[in-house]
């Protein structure tokens, strides 16, 4: 009888509305069975639970997997491709030292080259100076060459040069000094043009001329550069 009195008592403090014609319910069963009914459930939901932990397991272990299987797919793709470049690149092998010797060649070229001066144009030039009548009878050049540096000026008031260029000439008549010299240095390469000694000389037929010497400084303008790079 404690059970049926017990549940409208509740209902009269909790201020719950009854129905007066409702049948009064009383449950029998022992407190053991309850017990175990309860754990049954619990054992369900736990069950439940588990199960779906390890389906979650299960379908994160085959995501791991197809990564695995997918990364093992392109690294096998991956070696092969570096496989084969392997190969192409074996064929090529001579490739890389052919070009080092050309680069070789063409550095060995351009300092061989490296005082190269096309002397022809400027023999022309300096014979279109020269004074009327005046031919030239002997020519001397001293340049410098790739293993060799340019003599040091005599005249501390000439400016540094890559070679110099001396001549002796012959003239009928006492030729113009100034305006030759100013001939000699309007030539582009040549520069600080001196006359370093004149006197008179005849020839076997006994006939009196002019005898002058000049020399001219060659400057880097002079060289061709047709070896450098910025000349090809």
């Amino acid at each position: 009888m404690t059970s049926l009195l017990e549940r409208p008592a509740k209902s009269a403090a909790k201020g719950a509305v009854t129905n007066p014609n409702a049948l009064p319910q009383v449950n029998l069963l022992p407190p053991g069975i309850r017990a175990r009914r309860a754990l049954g459930r619990t054992k369900t939901r736990l069950g439940i639970a588990l199960v779906l932990v390890l389906v979650l397991v299960v379908a994160v272990a085959a995501g791991a997997l197809a990564q695995l299987t997918l990364a093992k797919s392109r690294l096998s793709d991956a070696q092969s491709e570096s496989a084969q470049l392997t190969q192409q690149q074996a064929k090529y092998a001579e490739v890389p030292q052919v070009i080092g010797q050309l680069d070789q060649a063409n550095a060995a070229r351009e300092l061989g080259f490296s005082t190269d001066t096309l002397w022809t144009p400027y023999l022309m030039a300096t014979f279109a100076v020269l004074p009327a009548g005046a031919k030239i009878t002997s020519i001397e050049m001293v340049s410098a060459t790739p293993m060799q540096a340019a003599e040091i000026p005599v005249d501390p008031l000439q400016a540094p040069s890559v070679g110099r260029l001396a001549f002796v000439v012959n003239s009928p008549t006492l030729p113009d000094t100034a305006a030759w010299l100013d001939g000699l240095n309007s030539i582009p390469g040549f520069s600080d043009a001196w006359m370093s000694t004149t006197a008179l000389a005849e020839d076997e037929n006994k006939n009196v001329f002019y005898q002058t010497s000049v020399t001219v400084q060659v400057t880097e303008a002079a060289y061709s550069g047709r070896f450098s790079p910025e000349g090809e």
